[in-house]
């Protein structure tokens, strides 16, 4: 008789483990995160900051010495066009119809610098500013042959 429970019935055995985990006889069981698991995830993202950080900064000073780079480039290219129709180089980047786009004039201090002489020269130089995010950064130098300096950083 005891093996078999009438249909509709339960056993006191499958009562009392029913009720426990309803919560009845018992403390209530919480849910939530433990403060060891906060600070495990705390430091998790603070060692991946830490590395990701100086990577993303990395990045940002060298897009803005490309965009240096393009910029005196072309620079260069209006000075050989400016040569041609005046046989002359310019001294300036108006005289040349050229504006530094936004992230190179917060950047860079650009000169153009003709020197006079059998034959005519120029230097066109992208100097970091002291107060940006490329302080610390290479002077960045072209010349009229298109030599590029330093190599290792164009």
């Amino acid at each position: 008789m005891g093996l078999f429970v009438a249909a509709g019935r339960e056993s006191a055995a499958t009562s009392c483990a029913s009720a426990r985990a309803q919560g009845q006889g018992s403390a209530p069981r919480t849910r939530g995160f433990t403060l060891i698991e906060l600070m495990i995830t705390a430091a998790i993202v603070a060692i991946l900051a830490a590395v990701a950080y100086p990577a993303y900064t990395s990045h940002v000073r060298k897009a803005h010495r490309a965009a240096a780079q393009t910029y005196l480039m072309d620079l260069a290219q209006k000075q050989v066009q400016y040569l041609l129709d005046n046989r002359a180089y310019a001294s300036t980047e108006a005289a040349l119809g050229a504006t530094a786009p936004t992230d190179v004039s917060t950047n860079y201090n650009i000169t153009v610098a003709p020197l006079t002489g059998p034959p005519p020269t120029f230097l066109l130089t992208a100097a970091p500013k002291s107060g940006s995010a490329q302080a610390g950064d290479v002077v960045l130098t072209i010349n009229q042959a298109g030599q590029k300096t330093p190599a290792a950083n164009w």
